[in-house]
């Protein structure tokens, strides 16, 4: 029999930018620190990360073509996704504890906030990453050891906000090594086709995670937190704009490099319509817009995907 968690010290709060009437602030009280850590109320991330994964797999379809492994793959993948994207916000609100209490879109976190401890927080943090070990299990070898790899990543993720003005490129080298590790797992060969959408999708996670740390620029300010949106000032608009059209440029030469034919290019291109609707309509000072902006990639990953998949189904 599970046992509810006993209640926190400090009542539960919800946090800034959550979902509203979620099933996190319907769940036991004594659950909710946890869900809320894992951003079990912001479910954009889960996406996010899964969705790479699942640009690797189609990539590697291409070449080897859509069996039911594939769609096994997914579903291990995307299992792997929740448990390790929650891993990695209880990591990181666990460093930044001190950081979050002092900007006010985190403050509410569950650890700034003092809904749970950090041993708890630890604790929780072990059991997410064991449920991402299991899936490691079914993977295949070279699968595991690039998802491994990762490890070194996400560990130090927290802590380039401190040290460089450009912390979203580390993020987009972590969320999207996915992609590495759904091309290994169906078996691709063809590696710098997938390191060609690997880069493309870190420069991806780079455009939308600027136009989301627009919202805490100034608080960011306050507290001495570095981003790419402090570092480009008023050249952020055309910046993101220059980042996604680079991004787009790489998509389109991975998936020739891999095969992809003609069937590709119209889906394609409502992605690339998607980036640059992006890119042309945010406005940093609109918090809300640009959190809006951030959360319509979900839909701009799943178009990409649905491109992948065509080709994948008929290849050149």
């Amino acid at each position: 029999m599970i046992k509810t968690p006993p209640t926190p010290s400090a009542p539960d709060r919800r946090v800034a930018d959550s979902v509203a009437r979620s099933f996190v602030d319907r769940a036991p009280e004594g659950w909710r620190p946890y869900l809320r850590l894992a951003r079990y109320d912001r479910p954009v991330g889960f996406w996010l990360l899964a969705i790479p994964c699942f640009w690797g797999l189609a990539l590697a379809a291409i070449e080897t073509g859509i069996t039911l492994a594939l769609f096994g793959y997914a579903v291990l993948l995307a299992i792997g996704a929740i448990a390790m994207r929650g891993a990695g916000c209880t990591w990181n609100d666990i460093a930044d504890r001190d950081l979050d209490a002092k900007v006010a879109r985190t403050a509410d976190r569950p650890l700034a906030a003092g809904t749970i401890s950090v041993k708890q927080a630890l604790a929780f943090l072990a059991a997410q990453c064991a449920v991402g070990g299991l899936v490691l299990v079914f993977l295949p070898p070279l699968a595991i050891a690039i998802a491994l790899a990762a490890l070194l990543l996400v560990a130090a993720y927290p802590f380039m906000k401190r040290i460089t003005w450009w912390p979203q490129v580390w993020l987009g080298l972590t969320f999207n090594w996915g992609v590495l590790v759904g091309y290994a797992a169906l078996g691709g060969t063809d590696w710098l086709a997938a390191g060609l959408l690997y880069a493309a999708a870190a420069l991806w996670t780079l455009g939308y995670d600027t136009i989301y740390a627009c919202q805490d620029m100034e608080d960011d300010a306050l507290v001495g937190v570095k981003s790419s949106a402090r570092a480009l000032g008023n050249a952020i608009g055309p910046a993101v704009g220059a980042i996604y059209g680079t991004s787009l440029a790489l998509t389109a030469a991975a998936a020739i490099k891999a095969g992809a034919g003609l069937i590709f290019a119209p889906v394609f291109a409502a992605y690339a319509v998607h980036l640059v609707w992006q890119a042309s309509r945010f406005r940093p000072e609109d918090g809300a817009g640009c959190l809006a902006h951030f959360k319509s990639n979900r839909e701009a990953g799943l178009i990409l995907l649905t491109a992948l998949m065509l080709a994948a189904l008929a290849p050149m």
